[in-house]
């Protein structure tokens, strides 16, 4: 007798299996074929032939921002994820089964390299969501367009085509592109399009972009660059002086490369050029006025008139100030006047000069300061050779060490002046092409050579010869020694500090001022002929004299008691 007992789930699960035959623990996880049987508020009543029906939300039957055209008795395919859930109820789901053969769909075309059907309907961090006919694909920010999109809104909700460029049906993985089928359609319409073009043809066109370098014309579906060298005859810094983003210009074409399908554009081109019969307007030797458009290290460039620029090179630009910066003797936008130099239309260049326009102040000096002028300036520079003196008209002279003083050595000489000291010359020489002036230093001191021109050898002139003991007047003190004068009115000489006296306390130039008279021996003459003097020397000799005359090596007599006498015999 059979038991009446109520059936257990596990009665149920069974019976169901045998209606089904046999498949029920294959029918979870397919896609199979049911039939709405309701329509209830966002919910469709679905009968897949399960001892239950399930229910799908509408939304999951309507593409991203459509409504769901679905009615009583239309055949649906589902996924079924679960034969029932808590309720009794089964378990359906449309997205996956639109998933599902999505994915098997999309492999397809994948493999083929086609193009695939979809719609942007999200927003997600990098980039975009994109609804594949129920497969759900990322497509990268940088794959929107060919050129950053600021506002996507337009390109939502709307069905276009994208390239697949990954996919990964494991980890559920698909990336799109749609740039890769604009630039695709572009470079049929590229190709296209530069057939139909020609060089030097003149167009129309917009400025889609400005950079450093140039900027890029849109001529009706394919881009030139028009440089900012062929923007303009007249020097340009930068293109969005000249240019504005949706501007439109006429502009040629100067060059197509159609294997690049790059094209260059030129502007300057459709107007006059300025360097014809640039020789005849800008005559060599000319002078002009130009406006200073660019400093360099090596020179300023300076612009005659708008597309005609001429370089100053530094060596051109002073007649005094050497081996300095172009920016410290003009600057930007200075008004200048000219000389031009050199003119070659072929390479379009203009050789100018700044200083050629101006007075040359070494010839100004050699007219107003003709040889034996006196002058005075300031020392400029004390070099191992010789003086640098500053001289009216911005130029320097130079006194050579043999020039400085009478009586002295070079070296000496140069040791008793310093920079910044004011002093006075002669001048000795004017070099107007090697822009060279000499002067002499010695040359204007009073009385100069002896009158007589007594030799090295100590002949006899003007009273001084060699050996001679003279009474002499101080005319200047120096740290050398002392600049003096035979008498009041006779030759220049000089006492080195050494000569002053045979104690070192006497050899100081200090202690005499000048206007002071005393006696010195004449010891010599320079290669002026100029006489030196001593007074250690004249000590010497006087000591040697009185020791002869008053005194012999036996006598006991004292070296003081001897000059005492002597000193005693030249008073009477």
């Amino acid at each position: 007798m059979a038991s009446s007992a109520t059936p257990t789930r596990d009665d149920f699960a069974a019976l169901l299996n045998e209606s089904l035959g046999g498949e029920n623990e294959s029918f979870e996880g397919r896609v199979v074929v049911g039939t709405v049987t309701a329509i209830e508020n966002d919910l469709a009543v679905i009968d897949v032939g399960l001892k239950s029906e399930g229910r799908v939300p509408l939304r999951e039957f309507a593409a991203p921002g459509q409504k769901a055209e679905i009615a009583v008795g239309d055949q649906v395919e589902v996924f079924v994820d679960r034969i029932e859930n808590m309720h009794g109820e089964a378990m359906l789901s449309r997205d996956r089964a639109r998933r599902e053969a999505a994915w098997d769909k999309l492999e397809t075309e994948f493999t083929a390299g086609n193009r695939v059907e979809g719609v942007i309907f999200g927003r997600v961090k990098g980039g975009f969501t994109v609804d594949l006919g129920g497969a759900v694909a990322f497509l990268p920010g940088s794959q929107v367009d060919i050129r950053p999109v600021r506002d996507v809104g337009p390109l939502m909700d709307l069905p276009q085509p994208f390239q697949i460029l990954k996919m990964d049906r494991r980890r559920g993985n698909i990336v799109v592109s749609r740039r890769a089928i604009l630039e695709e359609t572009r470079a049929e319409q590229r190709s296209g399009l530069i057939m139909s073009l020609t060089e030097n043809q003149v167009l129309d066109g917009v400025v889609k972009n400005i950079t450093d370098y140039g900027a890029f014309v849109d001529l009706g579906g394919i881009d030139g660059l028009l440089h900012v060298t062929d923007i303009s005859y007249k020097r340009v810094g930068h293109p969005s002086e000249v240019l504005e983003i949706g501007q439109t210009v006429k502009v040629q074409i100067v060059r197509i490369n159609r294997e690049t399908q790059r094209i260059s554009l030129g502007m300057k081109q459709l107007e006059s050029d300025p360097w014809d019969g640039a020789a005849t307007r800008y005559p060599v030797e000319g002078v002009f006025k130009g406006r200073v458009t660019n400093i360099t290290e090596y020179g300023a460039f300076v612009e005659l008139e708008p597309g005609i620029e001429g370089l100053v090179h530094v060596s051109e630009m002073s007649w005094t100030k050497k081996n300095v910066h172009p920016g410290k003797i003009v600057s930007t936008s200075q008004e200048v006047d000219v000389a031009v130099l050199e003119v070659d239309e072929e390479k379009r260049r203009i050789s100018l000069g700044l200083k050629q326009a101006q007075a040359n102040p070494w010839e100004a000096f050699a007219k107003s300061h003709p040889v034996g002028t006196e002058v005075e300036g300031e020392v400029k520079n004390a070099t191992e050779f010789g003086l640098f003196i500053g001289l009216d008209g911005d130029v320097d002279g130079m006194v050579h060490m043999s020039d400085i003083a009478w009586g002295v050595s070079g070296e000496e000489a140069l040791n008793l002046h310093r920079k910044g000291e004011m002093v006075k010359a002669a001048v000795l020489d004017v070099d107007v092409e090697k822009e060279r002036i000499s002067l002499g230093m010695k040359q204007l001191e009073r009385g100069g050579v002896a009158k007589s021109g007594a030799a090295a050898g100590g002949g006899k002139g003007a009273g001084v010869n060699k050996n001679e003991v003279v009474t002499v007047t101080v005319l200047e003190v120096r740290d050398g020694g002392l600049e003096v004068q035979v008498g009041d009115d006779g030759a220049h000489g000089f006492i080195k500090r050494t000569d002053l006296g045979r104690d070192r306390d006497e050899q100081r130039p200090e202690r005499f001022q000048v206007g002071q008279k005393f006696d010195a021996m004449v010891i010599g003459f320079d290669r002026s002929k100029k006489p030196n003097f001593s007074v250690k020397a004249m000590q010497i000799a006087e000591e040697k004299q009185a020791v002869a005359q008053y005194g012999s090596s036996d006598s006991g007599a004292s070296l003081g008691d001897i000059l005492g006498e002597a000193l005693k015999q030249k008073q009477s």
